[in-house]
């Protein structure tokens, strides 16, 4: 790339809206959002290992398991890396990974709760183990919703077309 006296001598790269502003993100009250995210998650990865270890300790016993019962205890321990690298991500200021944060951690507890609530889908004490597990990702969606992420992550949902850009209003 050629310069000259009208250019600068390092190009400065273009804004874009999938990043938060490193500043806002830096700030004590964002650091410690994102301290307690993190919290949250790692809580939520233990409890559901702990979930997965006490489905294998009842089949271990003679105890009924059924087929849902395994897959979720399965499954649940692996959305917490995914929980944990889009919170990473997000710490980082990439709106992309605090949106989809924003989005899973709401949805998430109460999908959980609402299926084990279906009469004969598991028994009472794995859907009160479920509920228990998907208390601490409660607590991430209400911090992802608190003044100071909002502040670090302006413009919140739908302020953004389909390709990520602002809006030209």
């Amino acid at each position: 790339m050629e310069t000259n006296a009208h250019s600068p001598a390092t190009p400065t790269p273009p804004a874009t809206a999938t990043a938060a502003g490193p500043a806002l993100l830096d700030g004590p009250a964002a650091r410690a959002a994102f301290g307690t995210i993190g919290t949250g998650v790692r809580i939520y990865g233990v409890l559901t290992g702990a979930a997965l270890l006490t489905v294998i300790a009842v089949a271990g016993t003679g105890h009924l398991v059924n087929p849902f019962m395994w897959i979720r205890a399965i499954l649940l321990p692996l959305v917490a890396v995914l929980l944990h690298r889009l919170a990473g991500s997000a710490s980082r200021g990439s709106r992309r990974s605090f949106e989809r944060l924003r989005g899973v951690s709401a949805v998430f507890p109460v999908a959980i709760v609402g299926v084990d609530l279906i009469p004969g889908v598991c028994p009472w004490w794995y859907a009160a183990l479920q509920a228990l597990c998907v208390l601490p990702v409660a607590r991430v969606a209400l911090t992802l919703r608190g003044a100071a992420l909002r502040a670090a992550f302006p413009g919140g949902p739908g302020a953004h077309g389909k390709d990520g850009a602002r809006d030209a209003r």
